[in-house]
């Protein structure tokens, strides 16, 4: 008799150990899904609007655009990017005039104009906030996320996005990563460049963020051309229906709204 009370109490206990460790690693930790995808378009170009919104809007899904505000796609298409918006898209920040460090390997493309290396850090400031300003007047909304161009952090020694943190929610870099919500750097967000890459490719990187409840950002440029660092028309709308098919486990959502979700986890709410 005492071996079989034991027998049932060390059962109860696997039971009780079994149920406290699921309640303490959930599988839908991403506004209750398995995990985040954000779908995040750099340089404010024809195809965004041409190309890209067109397949977000027919299977509703909702996208982060980082726009350039001296773009003259910007300037010529105002009332759509405007409509865009309204949709539900976000309109991020990608500076002023896109400038990059010039000093760093592989920056032929730079011109002294656009040459990070060169600006002071008051100026880099400037640039970006008036893009806020432009892109407010755009959209009506004080809150967004920014990007850096060409990934670079720092005027000489000194990170100019420090400068900028209470103007932003977030800021999205370019190295690749997969992170749990209380890993995220929200100053320098992990994502990944996509330039040719298939399909499979794609879905497959989704599948591994699922596996492991992570947070999945894509960078695109080019969607069907218009840019030298291109996805092809076939691989993107693949990716996007692969992810509406799944929406019930997978949160697509801007980048701004997962970094809001992200501050909240981070701050223990």
């Amino acid at each position: 008799m005492k071996c079989k009370n034991l027998h049932l109490l060390l059962l109860l206990v696997t039971v009780i150990s079994v149920v406290t460790l699921k309640a303490q690693t959930p599988a839908r930790p991403w506004n209750n899904k398995e995990c985040a995808v954000v779908l995040t378009y750099d340089d404010a170009i024809d195809a965004d609007l041409d190309n890209v919104a067109l397949v977000l809007d027919s299977l509703k899904l909702k996208g982060t655009f980082y726009l350039i505000g001296s773009s003259p796609v910007v300037t010529n298409r105002m009332n759509e990017w405007r409509k865009l918006a309204a949709r539900g898209n976000e309109l991020g920040n990608h500076s002023l005039y896109h400038p990059c460090d010039g000093s760093l390997p592989g920056r032929g493309f730079v011109t002294a104009e656009t040459d990070l290396s060169k600006y002071t850090v008051s100026r880099a400031v400037k640039e970006i906030r008036t893009t806020n300003t432009l892109l407010t007047a755009l959209d009506g909304k004080t809150e967004r996320t920014f990007a850096y161009p060409c990934g670079d952090l720092q005027i000489g020694n000194q990170r100019f996005y420090d400068e900028l943190k209470k103007d932003f929610v977030a800021a999205r870099g370019v190295n690749a990563g997969l992170q749990m919500a209380k890993q995220v750097n929200l100053d320098n967000v992990d994502c990944f460049m996509i330039n040719g890459q298939s399909a499979d490719y794609m879905i497959d990187l989704v599948e591994k963020a699922k596996q492991s409840h992570t947070l999945l950002v894509f960078l695109f440029h080019g969607v069907g051309g218009g840019h030298n660092i291109n996805v092809s028309l076939d691989a993107h709308s693949k990716l996007l229906h692969y992810l509406k098919a799944n929406e019930k486990t997978i949160w697509v959502a801007p980048m701004v709204n997962v970094a809001r979700y992200i501050k909240k986890i981070q701050a223990g709410n």
